[in-house]
């Protein structure tokens, strides 16, 4: 669609702030009805932790016309999951039964850069590197400025998508409070497998500090990753990079063995990251939508959160495209439709957490099995 312009202001239908899955999800609904504007502060997806893809997303990708280019990708099937929780042996379950067929272990910076490059091509504008600077609602039509390397460029939206994630600096200008549920971090780095040595099976296993998940990617490559809350001792080891996540995870027995039969070998890549459970609410109101993690924010435990970038992406286009159709209760709409899929969370996460009582009595469990989790200091 063909943007109108003066010779001072870009003026867009919808403005997307945050090019990630949920943000090109709902960039590339809406650029065929709409004028859409996308923003985002990098270049280029970066290299992230969050690399599992349930299988029901195969659902929401066939509906948007894009099943059959995920599959020439060449992501890795997930053909199931092996957990060491709630007691000292390995338990498997497999992706046989269900309907949708297997998930996925994603290469995540293809994937991302795919679902912008769609986005482009459907008909939406990028605008990246750019940063928003303060919004203004006048009437109905948003204002702001955007930062282009120190160049402001003055841009007007009819709706406005927070697609910016856990640390989402335009919620502060939009509406809505985000509610923080509790202190998880995550450390991660990335490797090499041997080839042929790959298995396309998840690993979760517990510990007394918290719990650690490893999965093979794409080109022979593999992801370990440790999870504890920021307070504990246990966060220096997430945070202090590759060797001393290494270290900590060669003491646990069947994940330092899965690792060793894959012939696994860190070359530096990796990260330290929020991963606590958060909602916005509400996560919509008058000309503006939050959609992924700047809705709800998912623990990783879960395997939810880039389904959740797809639904919400899809479900947020819908929802302001009826908005700017005269729907007036649209996005209130949409901001109620989380609500079930906020508690459904909740009472699963709960329930897999209570399954692990060998350390009730460590504060990272301990929290984890009253009814309500403290919010963090």
């Amino acid at each position: 669609m063909a943007f109108a312009a003066n010779a001072a202001t870009i003026e867009a239908d919808v403005l997307v702030v945050g090019a990630g899955p949920a943000g090109a999800t709902c960039a590339l609904n809406l650029a065929p009805l709409w004028r859409v504007l996308m923003v985002d502060r990098r270049r280029a997806p970066d290299m992230r932790i969050g690399e599992s893809l349930a299988p029901a997303a195969r659902r929401l990708l066939a509906d948007m016309g894009l099943w059959d280019a995920f599959l020439a990708q060449g992501h890795r099937p997930n053909f199931g999951g092996r957990s060491v929780w709630g007691g000292p042996d390995p338990v498997e379950r497999d992706n046989l039964r269900d309907l949708d067929g297997p998930g996925w272990h994603l290469d995540r910076t293809r994937f991302d850069d795919w679902l912008r490059s769609v986005a482009v091509g459907r008909g939406a504008a990028v605008l990246i590197p750019a940063r928003p600077g303060a919004i203004v609602r006048d009437g109905a039509t948003w204002r702001l400025d955007l930062d282009m390397d120190g160049r402001p460029v003055p841009v007007t939206a009819r709706v406005m998508v927070d697609a910016g994630g856990r640390g989402s600096t335009v919620a502060h200008g939009l509406g809505g409070q985000r509610i923080v549920g509790d202190r998880l971090v995550c450390g991660w780095l990335h490797g090499q497998d041997k080839p042929g040595r790959q298995a396309g099976m998840t690993h979760i296993e517990a510990e007394p500090e918290g719990w650690w998940y490893t999965a093979p990617l794409p080109g022979n490559r593999r992801v370990v990753a440790f999870h504890t809350d920021s307070d504990l001792p246990a966060a220096e080891v997430a945070a202090n990079g590759p060797a001393s996540l290494l270290r900590r995870a060669s003491e646990r027995g069947f994940l330092s063995a899965i690792l060793a039969c894959s012939g696994f070998a860190p070359d530096g890549a990796g990260g330290f990251c929020a991963a606590h459970s958060a909602e916005r609410t509400p996560a919509a109101g008058d000309g503006w939508l939050a959609v992924g993690d700047s809705a709800l924010s998912f623990d990783p435990l879960s395997a939810q959160g880039l389904f959740n970038a797809l639904y919400t992406g899809l479900a947020g286009a819908e929802a302001a495209d009826r908005a700017l159709s005269g729907h007036a209760d649209a996005l209130r709409a949409y901001a109620a439709s989380l609500s079930p899929i906020r508690d459904a969370y909740r009472t699963h996460l709960e329930a897999w957490y209570g399954l692990e009582r060998r350390w009730a009595e460590r504060p990272f469990w301990e929290r984890r099995l009253r009814p309500t989790l403290p919010p963090p200091p």
